[in-house]
C-alpha cells in the first residue's frame, strides 16, 4: 500500500536523526509534505525549521508559517526528546538535568499539542502522535528517571486528548517504542557493553528496533488507516514489555 498520507501536511519534530529522519523519509514517500523541525540543520523534508520546540513563541511562529506556506496542517509527529548520560537514579541527578529533559520532552509536546491542535481543528481533523517510551508503563532497575517521568507525563497527556478533542475528528495517541538502535544509543552502549546486555536480554526479539519500524507504526497512526485508534498508548517494543523471560 502506499499514498496513505497523500495531501496531507504532517509537521515532525526531533527531525533531523533518528526515528524523525526516518519519519520524514517514509512520510514523504507515502505521499505527505513532510515538515521537519529541529534544532539542528540537515532535516530531510519538504519545508526544513529551525526552532526550539521547548520555547513558546518559537513553536506558535513555527505552525504558523506551515500553515502560511501550506494553508493547512493535518499530522502533528511530536518527536522530539533527549537522553543525557547524566540522567539516572533520582539519588543522583540533578536539579538542571531534570528540568532539561522535562523541557525537551515533555514541555515540547505540551506546546506543540497546544498550538498545533487549533491548525487541526481548522481543517475539520487530523491526527496527533507524541512520541513516549515502553518505559512510560513499565519500571526499570536502570534508571533514567527523568526520562522516565517525561515519557509518563506524554503518555498521561496524549490520553487526555485524544479523550477530549475525539469528537473534533482529532486523535491523539502516544507512540511508546523499546530500545531504538540510533546513533545515540549506540554511542552509548559501546561505552558500557555490560549495561547494553543487560538490557537486550529482555528484548525477545533479541535485537533494538530499527528507527525505520519505528517510523511505520507512526505512519500507521498518523493515517487513516488508524482512524479507531485513540487515546492510547501504542507499544512497539518487541515485546518487551509482555515478556518474564525471553527465549534463550
Amino acid at each position: 500500500m502506499s499514498g496513505r498520507l497523500e495531501g496531507k501536511v504532517c509537521v515532525i519534530t526531533g527531525a533531523a536523526g533518528g526515528i524523525g529522519a526516518a519519519a520524514c523519509d517514509l512520510f514523504g514517500e507515502e505521499g505527505a509534505t513532510v515538515v521537519g523541525v529541529d534544532l539542528l540543520e540537515g532535516a530531510s523534508a519538504d519545508l526544513a525549521l529551525a526552532a526550539d520546540v521547548a520555547d513558546e513563541p518559537q513553536v506558535e511562529a513555527m505552525y504558523a508559517e506551515v500553515r502560511k506556506t501550506y494553508g493547512r496542517i493535518d499530522v502533528l509527529f511530536n518527536n522530539a526528546g533527549i537522553s543525557p548520560t547524566d540522567d539516572g537514579s533520582v539519588l543522583d541527578t540533578v536539579l538542571d538535568v531534570w528540568e532539561r529533559v522535562q523541557a525537551v520532552n515533555l514541555r515540547s509536546v505540551f506546546l506543540c499539542c497546544k498550538h498545533g491542535i487549533p491548525h487541526l481543528q481548522a481543517g475539520g481533523g487530523g491526527s496527533v502522535v507524541n512520541t513516549a517510551s515502553f518505559v512510560a508503563v513499565m519500571g526499570a532497575a536502570t534508571s533514567q528517571i527523568a526520562y522516565t517521568a517525561s515519557k509518563g507525563g506524554v503518555l498521561a497527556l496524549s490520553r487526555e486528548l485524544g479523550v477530549q478533542f475525539a469528537k473534533q475528528n482529532i486523535r491523539v495517541n502516544a507512540l511508546c517504542p523499546g530500545p531504538v538502535d540510533t546513533p545515540l544509543l549506540r554511542e552509548l552502549f559501546a561505552k558500557d557493553l555490560e549495561q547494553a546486555q543487560r538490557r537486550l536480554v529482555h528484548v525477545p526479539m533479541g535485537r533494538f528496533a530499527e528507527a525505520r519500524e519505528i517510523a511505520h507504526a507512526a505512519l500507521f497512526l498518523a493515517s487513516d488507516d488508524a482512524s479507531y485508534v485513540n487515546a492510547t498508548a501504542f507499544l512497539v517494543d518487541g515485546g518487551l514489555s509482555s515478556a518474564y523471560t525471553t527465549p534463550l
